[in-house]
């Protein structure tokens, strides 16, 4: 009996602490860029865009298309550095114990 009062202690602990993440993480931003800077996007821990930023440069009829896909690819560069972070914090969080290989957190 005493092995599992301690137990539900650790998991109400545990269920705490990835509160916390969440809410850590949830306030992370990170910048993406693309074209050498000529774009920027700004994500934060919630994959939400919170800022653009476009190089004057490129706002000419023809670049379009150019400046769509430099977009994008500030965007999944900001998003893959939120992910990263986010892998990162659950890893201290979750270091030492037994996570089946595999299992995303937080959940």
């Amino acid at each position: 009996m005493k092995d599992l009062l301690g137990l539900m202690g650790k998991a109400k602990e545990m269920q705490a602490k990835f509160q916390a993440l969440q809410e850590e993480i949830a306030g992370l931003t990170a910048t993406g860029q693309a074209g050498g800077g000529l774009v920027s996007v700004t994500l934060t821990g919630k994959f939400e865009m919170t800022a653009l930023k476009v190089d004057p440069s490129l706002f000419k009829e023809e670049e379009v298309e150019i400046l769509e896909d430099l977009i994008l690819a500030a965007h999944n560069d900001a998003k893959a550095k939120v992910e990263a972070a986010m892998q990162e914090k659950t890893r201290e969080l979750t270091a030492g114990l037994p996570i089946p290989p595999g299992m995303k957190l937080p959940f």
